[in-house]
C-alpha cells in the first residue's frame, strides 16, 4: 500500500487539506474508520469528492499518511525528551513511554483507525508493521546493550522489542479509545507503561 498525497502549493490548497483531515477525524470519532466513507468525509468538510482525491487515493491512503505522521511525531517527542533526561536507562524508558502515550493521545482518532484497519487488512497491517519496526529496532538495540551488562540473560532481543511495542500500542488503545480518554489518569498510565517496559529488559535471574 502506497499513499499518494499531492503537494500543497497554495494557501487555499492547504486550507482544503486541513478541512478534509479535520472532517475525517471527526467522522472516525463518530462512526469508526471501517464505517466511514469518502462521502462522509467530504460532506463533513463541505468539499467535493474531487477535492479529497486531489490529495488521497482512498481513505486507506489517508490513514497511512496519518500513521506515518504518528511515527514522525513520536520520534520527535522522544528525541526531545532524550536530550533532557540523559543516559540513565530508567529515565530514558520513562521518557519513551511518555512520548508514545502523549503522541497516541494527541492523534487518538487516527490511531483508532490504524488499529481497526490493521486488524482486517493485510496490506495495511504490513504498512503498520513496517512503521513499528523502527521502534522495535531501537528497543532491540537497548535490550542488547542491557544484555552486555548482564541483564535479560538469554532473552531474544528482537522478540522482546516486538512484545514491548505491541504492549505500548494495545495499552494505549485500551485506555484511550472508546470514550475512555476523558477519564484516564495519564500519569498513572505512563508510569505503568514505563514500569512494564523497564522490567521487561532490566532483570537478572
Amino acid at each position: 500500500m502506497t499513499s499518494t498525497q499531492a503537494p500543497r502549493p497554495t494557501r487555499r490548497g492547504r486550507q482544503t487539506l486541513e478541512a478534509i483531515d479535520a472532517a475525517a477525524r471527526k467522522v472516525i470519532a463518530e462512526k469508526g474508520f471501517l464505517k466511514m466513507t469518502v462521502a462522509d468525509i467530504v460532506k463533513e468538510a463541505g468539499k467535493s469528492p474531487a477535492s479529497f482525491y486531489n490529495y488521497y487515493d482512498s481513505k486507506e491512503a489517508l490513514l497511512e499518511h496519518w500513521a506515518r505522521q504518528f511515527q514522525d511525531e513520536a520520534r520527535e517527542r522522544l528525541a526531545e525528551a532524550e536530550r533532557v533526561v540523559g543516559k540513565d536507562p530508567r529515565e530514558r524508558v520513562e521518557a519513551a513511554a511518555r512520548a508514545h502515550w502523549e503522541t497516541y493521545r494527541a492523534r487518538l482518532a487516527e490511531m483508532v483507525g490504524v488499529f481497526q484497519l490493521a486488524m482486517i487488512n493485510d496490506e495495511f497491517a504490513a504498512v503498520w508493521d513496517e512503521i513499528c519496526s523502527e521502534a522495535e529496532a531501537g528497543i532491540a538495540r537497548a535490550v542488547a546493550r542491557a544484555q552486555e551488562r548482564g541483564f535479560a540473560p538469554g532473552a531474544d532481543a528482537a522478540l522482546t522489542a516486538r512484545a514491548i511495542v505491541a504492549m505500548l500500542n494495545m495499552f494505549c488503545y485500551e485506555n484511550l479509545a472508546n470514550g475512555r480518554a476523558a477519564r484516564v489518569d495519564d500519569e498513572a498510565c505512563i508510569t505503568t507503561l514505563a514500569n512494564a517496559w523497564y522490567h521487561a529488559i532490566y532483570w537478572i535471574e
